[in-house]
């Protein structure tokens, strides 16, 4: 016989006995006292299987009942673990001998308790032990709960001996509460070990990410496809990601090549204003007078041949970024009519009469020594601090040497993409462009591998495929020699309010020395070298080695890897690797 919850169980008569009754208050203090100890272990640390044991333990000393049994049930609905007075385990598809699982089931189903006065006559319970034990058997069985859903059952058997103490409804309360309590505890050991397993896989992906060595091949592309990982353009990203968020105004200076046009789309990218439109504009490529329309617009009919009405780029750029290139090639004329606009962030357009305001996050960028020019009047004070508030000083290509095979691969890929090729790149003929000045930077260096790639006869472009291999560098003829003045250098001059002004250095002088027959990837470079050549440029035959580099770079470091890597413009773990390869011994000081 199956009865509700609410229903009060309505017991057989039977004969007094001298057991004296419990009353209502001393039921609810041992209840009281159960819940306490029962707390307690659940809130020990302790695993789950043997806190649902214990606390069947507990029960024990407060119902009285024969057996206790706590079950756990995933996700599927299945036993997951059964706790029992002194043993609790995983079931692993075990079936449970006192418990049938169309019981649990039952209880899972209807989300409330169950409870059964004679499990010899009742069907739940036929087939089973408890159906042929000769004692009069009760069964209550109470859901284990994890907010609205069922992830268990806490049941007790008891032989019914006819004693006139024993309350079934306030037991049945009693075990509702001690459910509510073990469901809870359940709740947050799951948390925990599906916390404790996404904290074991991700150290165990970092470790593996750690200990995995740097494939050759890899590319790595930062924000706006930046590609590098030399010290000096971390440096350089840190800035642009601290600066990005803001609507300041950045100023990017560097040599011609070094890439400003892609730092300040990564400025863009990693902004607010990123879906909104960037527009740029090289005001070195146009004239005075058509600068004015390109930026500020026309009406129709402004000039011959403004036939309709053109939004200049500011209007272009409205809630977006406007990159005004080489800023300092501008006229001291048309420097004023910029500066009204930086400053009011208004307008009017070629022709017309309507004031235009517009919300833009200005960049500027140039390859002047602005400081210079604002010396020689040759650009107003006033626009110069305007636009000089975040001032980002790019790397040249020589100050990176570790990025030139990062580059040069991915310029080789680009290759490869617009004319269907499947060309490679040898290790020796990276590293000959590793040591080379190129001072017209990384568009010097991306017209070295598209030429050479263009003309090379095999899948693989080796050493001797370059063009300094025959005399025929360009380097030799554009280049004679400049001192470029570094960003390092340009910002200690900075903070000592010096005006820097490019000079002019002698070429060196070649002193070539014979070699032996080298094999096909190690041939020697014949010709004229590059005028422009540092000591270690490969076109001269007294050229310092990669070992002698990296020694020579140990020794002024006092052998602190991490100071030889800043000195050589490479990593450390670049350095480590460099010292394992040479076979180079650390010293021990």
């Amino acid at each position: 016989m199956i009865l509700a919850v609410r229903e009060k169980p309505r017991l057989a008569p039977v004969e007094p006995t001298s057991r004296p009754r419990r009353d209502n208050r001393q039921s609810a203090e041992m209840a009281l006292f159960g819940i306490y100890e029962i707390s307690k272990i659940l809130n020990a640390p302790i695993r789950l299987e043997s806190m649902l044991a214990n606390v069947v333990n507990i029960l024990t000393s407060f119902l009285a009942m024969r057996r206790g049994m706590i079950v756990v049930i995933d996700d599927a609905g299945e036993p997951e673990i059964v706790a029992t007075a002194g043993w609790a385990g995983e079931v692993k598809g075990r079936p449970i001998d006192s418990l049938p699982q169309v019981v649990i089931d039952r209880i899972v189903a209807t989300q409330t308790s169950l409870v059964v006065q004679d499990t010899a006559v009742d069907p739940l319970f036929v087939g089973t032990a408890a159906a042929h034990d000769p004692s009069r058997v009760s069964f209550v069985g109470v859901p284990i709960k994890d907010d609205l859903k069922v992830i268990g059952t806490l049941s007790i058997d008891r032989v019914w001996d006819g004693s006139a103490d024993i309350r079934i409804d306030e037991d049945l309360r009693f075990l509702v509460m001690v459910a509510n309590l073990v469901g809870q505890a359940v709740r947050l050991h799951r948390v925990v070990a599906a916390d404790r397993k996404r904290l074991i896989d991700e150290r165990s992906r970092l470790e593996k990410a750690l200990d995995e060595k740097p494939k050759p091949n890899r590319v790595r592309i930062g924000a706006g496809g930046i590609v590098g990982d030399s010290p000096s353009v971390r440096r350089v990203m840190e800035t642009i990601a601290i600066v990005a968020p803001s609507n300041t105004t950045v100023l990017l200076r560097g040599e011609s090549g070094t890439g400003k046009e892609l730092f300040a789309r990564a400025i863009h990218d990693l902004s607010g204003r990123k879906n909104k439109p960037f527009i740029k504009l090289n005001c070195a490529a146009v004239s005075e007078s058509v600068l004015e329309s390109e930026l500020f617009g026309h009406e129709k009919g402004a000039f011959t041949g403004a036939v309709a009405l053109k939004p200049g780029r500011f209007e272009l750029a409205n809630g977006g970024t406007l990159l005004l290139d080489e800023i300092g090639e501008i006229s001291p004329a048309f420097q004023s009519k910029l500066l009204r606009v930086l400053q009011e962030g208004e307008f009017e357009r070629v022709g017309g009469t309507r004031t235009l305001k517009v919300d833009i996050r200005l960049i500027c960028a140039t390859n002047r020594n602005l400081e210079a020019a604002v010396a020689r009047g040759d650009f107003r004070a006033d626009l110069y601090y305007r636009i000089n508030v975040v001032p980002v000083f790019l790397p040249p290509l020589r100050d990176r040497p570790g990025d030139i095979p990062l580059l040069a691969r991915a310029f080789l890929d680009r290759f490869n993409r617009e004319n269907a090729r499947r060309l490679s790149i040898s290790d020796k003929a990276l590293d000959l462009l590793g040591k080379c000045y190129f001072p017209g930077n990384v568009r010097e260096l991306e017209n070295c591998v598209r030429r050479t790639a263009t003309l090379s006869r095999s899948d693989t472009i080796r050493r001797a495929d370059f063009a300094c291999a025959h005399g025929e560098c360009l380097s030799a003829t554009l280049w004679t020699g400049a001192h470029h003045v570094t960003a390092d250098e340009q910002l200690t001059a900075l903070k000592r309010g010096e005006a820097l002004v490019p000079g002019l250095r002698p070429p060196l002088q070649p002193a070539r020395a014979p070699q032996p027959d080298p094999a096909p990837d190690e041939a020697p470079v014949d010709g004229h070298v590059c005028e422009h050549a540092g000591a270690d440029c490969p076109a001269l035959g007294h050229r310092a080695g990669e070992k002698e580099r990296l020694i020579d770079a140990m020794e002024k470091s006092g052998w602190v890897q991490a100071k030889a890597a800043r000195i050589l413009g490479l990593t450390p773990r670049q350095i480590g690797y460099a010292l394992k390869k040479h076979h180079v011994e650390l010293k021990r000081f």
